[in-house]
C-alpha cells in the first residue's frame, strides 16, 4: 500500500514518543501491505474499525492512540486523515475528518 502523508507519522511522535515504536510497526505492516478488503487489513491489525465514509480506525499502542485513515483499496492508497490521543478521538466525528 502506499501511505500519503506520511509526515504526520513523524511529527506526532516528537510530541508523544511512546506513539514512535508503536505508529513505526504500523507504518512498515501497511506498507507492505496488500489489502484488497477491511477482512486483509484485520488480518494485520485485528483492531481495525470501518467507520463509513471510507475512513479507517486504527488502535494504535493499545488504543492509547487513534489512527484514522482513507483506504483506497483498487489504487492501493491509504491517506493519513487524524492521528491523535484517544481522548482527542472522542472529540471529532470519524466519519467526516
Amino acid at each position: 500500500m502506499r501511505i500519503v502523508t506520511v509526515k504526520v507519522l513523524k511529527e506526532f511522535s516528537k510530541d508523544y514518543p511512546l506513539a514512535k515504536i508503536p505508529l513505526l510497526h504500523w507504518y512498515d505492516i501497511a506498507k507492505h501491505a496488500d489489502w484488497q478488503s477491511l477482512n486483509d487489513g484485520r488480518m494485520d491489525f485485528n483492531s481495525v474499525d470501518y467507520v463509513g465514509n471510507n475512513r479507517y480506525v486504527f488502535n494504535i499502542k493499545g488504543n492509547d492512540f487513534r489512527l484514522i485513515c482513507i483506504i483506497i483499496f483498487v489504487s492501493k492508497k491509504i491517506y493519513i486523515r487524524f492521528l491523535g490521543t484517544h481522548a482527542d478521538y472522542d472529540k471529532i466525528d470519524a466519519k467526516n475528518i
